[in-house]
């Protein structure tokens, strides 16, 4: 199956310069027998970041399932069969070269006025068990008035309390776990910082992605998926990041969910294994990169300091 996809856009002249980040990933599964697969890795279609071109693909010889799941989600849903199955998507995705705005002063919305629909992102979940840390959070971020100073507090300690160490993530692992033993990776940080916000009623969603090095060194990893969170301030949903905890540039949102449970890349039942993985997130001049073209990181405007226009 291929999808692709190509959007045409008229900025407006006093909006901020846009930038063009390059997405994508090439996943391979090896299978014996037939597996189903849930697959979620295109961004999510949000006014925050336009979608230039995108190219989804992989063999479904019985068609696939295109849908959104409960919380906005796109899914695709097919069977992988014996053999080898190569998973390819590739996109140019618009952005604003605006950080993450971190002003502080707006408020928690009142429980009694949150709207229904999002009163489930005020509850423990599988990997974020907000219940047992209530009253630590309540002593330690409690007496600070605005919401986001509360965020803001609650990043700083996990910031300081947790530390981060590359390939020590577990699928098992919850909140309070993660506290006990003092180091994870991005979603245990995200997962950490969730249960926090949740123990002091904010409604709070794990949220999966890219993260390109705009404005940053390359940190000379291999890049990968990011996790960070959202919470929902003054009735609009405000994006944090406990793993880098400082405002940053250029994300391309996939999902949102309670926890990592609803946000995956893929979900597999039975004997599926993962053979090769690469991901890849770079700003890029859409005049020159198209999808489909070789990773060819020589050609990224991102991964110093200096921020790039073109």
């Amino acid at each position: 199956m291929t999808s692709l996809v190509e959007a045409k856009k008229n900025p407006s002249s006093d909006a901020p310069p846009k930038m063009t980040v390059r997405v994508g990933c090439r996943l391979v599964y090896q299978t014996i027998k037939p597996a189903p697969i849930l697959l979620l890795v295109r961004p999510m279609l949000e006014s925050q970041q336009i979608i230039i071109q995108e190219k989804l693909s992989f063999p479904a010889e019985q068609g696939a399932e295109e849908f959104e799941d409960t919380h906005g989600n796109l899914t695709y849903r097919w069977v992988l069969q014996p053999g080898e199955t190569v998973i390819h998507h590739d996109a140019l995705v618009e952005v604003s070269s605006q950080p993450d705005d971190l002003d502080q002063k707006k408020y928690s919305v009142p429980v009694e006025n949150i709207p229904s629909a999002l009163l489930r992102y005020t509850l423990p979940s599988r990997y974020c068990d907000s219940d047992k840390m209530l009253v630590f959070s309540i002593n330690e971020f409690g007496s600070l008035i605005y919401g986001r100073d509360r965020v803001i507090a609650i990043c700083n300690w996990v910031q300081r309390n947790i530390r981060y160490v590359t390939c020590s993530g577990r699928s098992d692992l919850s909140a309070s776990e993660v506290m006990a033993r003092g180091y994870g990776v991005c979603r245990d940080f995200a997962h950490v910082a969730i249960a926090l916000c949740r123990a002091l009623n904010l409604p709070t969603r794990y949220v999966t992605g890219h993260l390109p090095d705009i404005g940053c060194y390359d940190p000379g990893t291999a890049m990968d998926f990011h996790a960070y969170f959202e919470v929902y301030l003054e009735h609009q949903w405000c994006t944090f990041d406990a793993r880098f905890n400082t405002p940053r540039i250029g994300r391309v949102k996939i999902a949102h969910g309670l926890d990592a449970v609803d946000t995956p890349f893929s979900t597999t039942y039975g004997e599926a294994h993962l053979s090769f993985f690469e991901v890849w997130a770079y700003q890029v001049n859409q005049h020159t990169v198209s999808i489909g073209d070789p990773i060819d990181l020589s050609k990224r405007l991102d991964g110093t300091p200096e921020i790039r226009f073109v």
